[in-house]
């Protein structure tokens, strides 16, 4: 049985337009945003899987929404507040992201430090204060973890479990994930995906879910949102996608790719037969350019740019081609 949704949304992004700063602290000028004109809707329940290409955007769009990016408070609303803006909702477990990479972060001080001391698996998962020891115990069910795991020691997927572990201790409203499977063996997985369809299906959490990985995926998510150079160019319910598609999720997903990356080589020739330069994200500025150090002194907005509010926004009951085009369900 579904969850019934509540009158205001999980998730919403009203034309969201974003680029890294510069050296000054500011986007280059002229420059592509690297995110732009980009909305969505999601509610209680919903499962969301977030597909592009390498580059799409994708991981900058949950970086977003999980507030590591300021952007202006009206264009990303998670919960109804403001994800950057409002730190309760990560220190509270409502929102949590999990990124593709382990990091001390989850549980020391410190960042962007990779595990390498003595530590258990159980002396981390434990460490973990105010949690119920029942999905506790859940999870390290779920997840196959062997609390005697040395950290040091275990490869990337007993690492990675632990992690995975670690981020979904507290329940969430909202959760984010990018790319977080990869290390993870079939079994592993799919017992991930089972639970966290069940945390939608029961409690009313949301999902966005970025990945490259199809298997499994099939009957698991309810929605699909397809991210090409920065710009919605599909967003729909998971029966309309098999209903306009008779083939897999992965060929389906697949016939996009290949279309986008035909459209590109097509655009690249055509430049060249103009004499005109390739297109270079260093040159056009659609990224942040310049020394990384005086950028992250200057860079005191954090990433911030100025952005503008559309009115396209998706609906229950539509979905997005393109950032302009509603077509109707």
């Amino acid at each position: 049985m579904g969850v019934e949704q509540n009158s205001e949304p999980a998730i919403v992004i009203n034309g969201l337009r974003f680029t890294y700063p510069g050296i000054d602290g500011q986007p280059p000028a002229g420059s592509t945003p690297l995110i732009d004109d980009f909305s969505l809707t999601l509610h209680a329940g919903d499962r969301c899987l977030l597909v592009g290409s390498n580059g799409a955007g994708k991981t900058t769009i949950l970086k977003i929404l999980g507030g590591k990016h300021m952007v202006e408070p009206h264009m990303v609303r998670v919960l109804g507040r403001s994800a950057f803006h409002d730190t309760t909702l990560t220190s509270s477990g409502d929102l949590s992201y999990l990124g593709g990479e382990w990091r001390r972060e989850v549980a020391f001080a410190g960042f962007d430090v990779p595990i390498q001391m003595d530590v258990s698996a159980e002396k981390m998962i434990n460490g973990v204060a105010g949690i119920d020891p029942q999905r506790r115990a859940e999870l390290i069910k779920v997840l196959d973890i062997d609390l005697s795991w040395r950290m040091h020691k275990a490869s990337d997927g007993q690492r990675r479990r632990v992690q995975i572990c670690m981020g979904l201790l507290k329940p969430f409203k909202v959760l984010l994930l990018d790319e977080i499977t990869v290390d993870l063996d079939v079994l592993a997985r799919a017992d991930l995906l089972r639970f966290l369809k069940r945390e939608c299906e029961e409690r009313g959490g949301t999902i966005i879910y970025a990945t490259h990985i199809f298997d499994g995926l099939e009957d698991w998510p309810s929605h699909i949102v397809y991210v090409a150079h920065g710009k919605l160019q599909i967003a729909m319910p998971m029966d309309k996608v098999k209903e306009n598609s008779k083939l897999s999720l992965m060929r389906t997903v697949e016939t996009w790719l290949r279309k986008e990356r035909d459209e590109d080589r097509k655009r690249r020739k055509e430049r060249k037969a103009r004499g005109l330069p390739e297109f270079n994200e260093q040159t056009e500025g659609s990224r942040a350019i310049g020394d990384p150090a005086r950028a992250a002194v200057r860079a005191m907005n954090n990433g911030w740019a100025a952005g503008r509010l559309h009115s396209t926004v998706a609906g229950e009951d539509n979905f997005l081609f393109s950032s302009n085009s509603v077509l109707r369900s």
